[in-house]
């Protein structure tokens, strides 16, 4: 196997963005943990239209991909996981995302605010929440009439969620 980032302690674990085959994400989340993998598969729950009635279900928040921390010396092996497509780089190297990011998501989720899949944003004003259960995550602010929301995301991916904020408890960065 090449020497993919010389600089980087090759035991040292961190996140990547996993691209993974359709429907699969809880199949090689298991996969990935089975092999000592830490992964982590944010996921909302959706109101999906059947036949007969309206059903709620848990779904990804990311489609199609799979977080998981693991060091550049174990990456064949995630690569052999079955479902496991490929891992998200730049130039066939696999590039580590933001702890941050990461950290973001999970305080978001937890925090049993209301949130939502969210398209990638170009515009808008970078935050901080200053106070209550979100503070000191920063996002992007935008006005939906008639709440506030923050919108936190994975760059790499261009994928997004929104989270309804108090527009009392940020400041700009």
């Amino acid at each position: 196997m090449r020497e993919l980032c010389p600089e980087t302690d090759h035991y040292s674990s961190r996140w990547f963005a996993l691209g993974v085959r359709h429907q699969c994400e809880r199949r090689v989340e298991g996969a990935l943990c089975a092999h000592d993998v830490e992964t982590y598969v944010p996921t909302f729950r959706a109101k999906r239209p059947w036949s007969d009635r309206v059903k709620e279900r848990d779904e990804p928040l990311f489609p199609g991909y799979v977080f998981g921390r693991f060091s550049y010396r174990q990456q064949l092996r995630v690569l052999q996981t079955p479902g496991v497509a490929w891992i998200v780089g730049f130039g066939g190297v696999p590039a580590p995302l933001e702890d941050a990011e990461i950290g973001n998501l999970r305080l978001a989720l937890e925090s049993k605010l209301n949130f939502h899949p969210w398209p990638h944003l170009h515009t808008g004003d970078r935050v901080r929440i200053e106070r209550g259960p979100l503070r000191g995550v920063e996002g992007i602010l935008l006005r939906e009439k008639p709440s506030f929301r923050l919108v936190l995301g994975v760059e790499m991916l261009r994928r997004c969620i929104a989270v309804e904020v108090d527009p009392e408890l940020v400041t700009r960065c």
